[in-house]
């Protein structure tokens, strides 16, 4: 039987860097946008014959903005990917995009060339806090584009929701949650905010948590109590909505689970296309290069790969733990064991007993997951298995 596979094309350009964004991407012209996407039509046509006994279930363009390209980009990958891949006929191929910066006729010619699935960007559905977190687009940019996607034809739409933002409270979280669940999309991403280093949010705000912690002066994030209410009153909202939760930041109506992204906590095989994409196939992990100049310059597939490295039994079990656990559902004990060989009890006895102890774990028929407190003390739970 032909091997499953998920493929991920990476589009590193966007208008402009959000303040709080430590992804791979940056603003570029249309000249070096429509070099770099004859280069993944490349790359794509070099590296097919590596997955010639592969079927590919789904597809992911993301980035990065994917809508700042011009409307035939996507279209032509797709082409390439259709002429060179095996796609299922019912492959989910997911593309990202931001509000502000996609059009009736972009949308139209994406689903007709088999674009099914949309992930918007909202991130908030007020304008000051868009403002604030640098976002191009504003509430009404939301609303027009959902409506567009319909419209155009998408029945299966994601929206990305971020809370714990600077100055935010339960309240204004609540708004834009509230507000997007009357638009009633399939899937909604809800996450908090981390601030990453060496973004502009680090420097505007880490700083001034440090201050805090020394008594200097007022947080100017939410603090913790006020970052719980918004998780568990949001995913209250959710729940009553209809709304399941099967992952820790990510809630699907019934058969709406993003299928690509359950391949990475389920550690299926991945093949990343584009700067700085990552992939992981037959316990082999690389990505590519991150360098703009060389990517577009490199002729041969193999000297695009930095990290190349063969992951461990070790470490693919202990990778299985920690990402499976992200699911609400869990850690299948039985079906671990044929994959890898051992029951996770083996391996960590100890620490998965003490969890269970503490109400972070429990057990359900063949499955170990994070109960409901686990899941907001999810980082501890995991590091037990690192």
């Amino acid at each position: 039987m032909d091997k499953a596979l998920s493929l991920y094309l990476h589009i590193p350009f966007c208008v402009r860097k959000c303040a709080y964004c430590d992804f791979l991407s940056f603003p570029a012209d249309d000249a070096v946008k429509e070099r770099y996407t004859d280069k993944l039509a490349e790359e794509l046509r070099l590296s097919a014959a590596s997955y010639r006994e592969c079927r590919v279930r789904s597809v992911f363009f993301g980035g990065g903005t994917p809508s700042v390209l011009k409307e035939g980009a996507l279209p032509f990958l797709m082409g390439v990917l259709r002429e060179y891949y095996d796609l299922d006929d019912d492959a989910e191929i997911s593309a990202e995009a931001n509000p502000g910066t996609i059009t009736e006729e972009k949308l139209r010619l994406w689903r007709q060339t088999g674009i099914n699935r949309l992930s918007l960007g909202c991130q908030s559905l007020k304008d000051e806090e868009l403002a604030l977190l640098g976002r191009i687009h504003r509430n009404a940019d939301l609303y027009r584009s959902f409506e567009a996607a319909r419209g155009a034809g998408f029945e299966n739409i994601n929206v990305d929701l971020m809370s714990a933002l600077p100055g935010q409270d339960c309240a204004s979280y609540l708004f834009s949650l509230s507000g997007v669940l009357k638009l009633r999309p399939e899937h909604i991403s809800a996450y908090s905010l981390i601030i990453e280093e060496g973004t502009p949010f680090y420097e505007r705000y880490h700083k001034a948590d440090e201050k805090r912690l020394r008594g200097e002066e007022q947080s100017l994030l939410p603090d913790e109590e006020a970052e719980r209410d918004m998780l568990y009153e949001g995913r209250r909202l959710l729940r009553d909505a209809g709304y399941h939760q099967y992952e820790l930041s990510n809630y699907a109506l019934e058969d709406r689970e993003c299928r690509h992204n359950r391949v990475y906590w389920e550690r299926g095989d991945y093949a990343g296309f584009g700067l700085g994409a990552a992939s992981c196939v037959d316990e082999r992990r690389w990505k590519n290069t991150s360098e703009l100049k060389e990517y577009l310059e490199t002729g041969a597939v193999e000297k695009l790969r930095r990290e190349e490295e063969a992951l461990s039994i070790d470490e693919a079990r202990s990778e299985a733990m920690f990402l499976g656990l992200r699911l609400t559902e869990g850690i299948d004990e039985k079906a671990y064991r044929e994959r890898y060989g051992i029951f996770p009890e083996e391996l960590w006895g100890e620490w998965i007993g003490k969890m269970l102890k503490e109400g972070l774990l429990e057990r359900k028929e063949t499955f170990l997951r994070l109960t409901e407190r686990g899941q907001d003390l999810a980082n501890h739970v995991m590091a037990g298995f690192v």
